[in-house]
């Protein structure tokens, strides 16, 4: 009998184990619900949305899914968690693929591209993984939401 309830107690902490870390991570839908939120908050208020997701508000920013923008133009960062300042037209991953250059090339008005390309996760200090990010033109801005495979 005390078996029999050892056993079950154990099937049950590494099945929640399981269901907990099933959702650690941001999916892919979630990345473009985030990414199609954003689109709807900037085409209402542009200035006011920018500012607002910058603090991390209007839900840009769960787990290790986070929103970026740059200007359509001139490629400068105008929203992310660390790259402000930084041109995304000048951004590398870890095997010299210029990500940026190619997310503000694909990027289009009322369309979604996808780009991949290597990143850390956030807040970890391990090499960086594939990431996929969901990419697309809203009034002057590049902007885009990425999951880790």
């Amino acid at each position: 009998m005390k078996r029999h309830l050892f056993t079950t107690a154990l099937i049950l902490l590494v099945s929640a184990g399981v269901a907990f870390s099933a959702g650690e991570f941001g999916t892919p839908e979630e990345a473009k619900a985030m990414l199609e939120k954003a689109v709807a908050s900037i085409k209402a208020d542009k200035t006011k949305a920018l500012a607002e997701m910058q603090n991390g508000g209007m839900g840009t920013r769960d787990r290790d899914l986070y929103l970026f923008c740059a200007e359509a133009a001139s490629g400068g960062m105008t929203l992310h968690p660390t790259l402000m300042g930084k041109n995304v037209k000048d951004i590398v991953d870890k095997n010299g693929k210029k990500l940026g250059a190619e997310m503000m090339q694909v990027a289009k008005e009322g369309e979604v591209a996808e780009v991949t390309y290597f990143w850390p996760r956030p807040g970890e200090d391990t090499a960086p993984v594939e990431k996929v990010s969901f990419v697309t033109k809203v009034d002057d801005q590049m902007c885009g939401v990425g999951y880790y495979k």
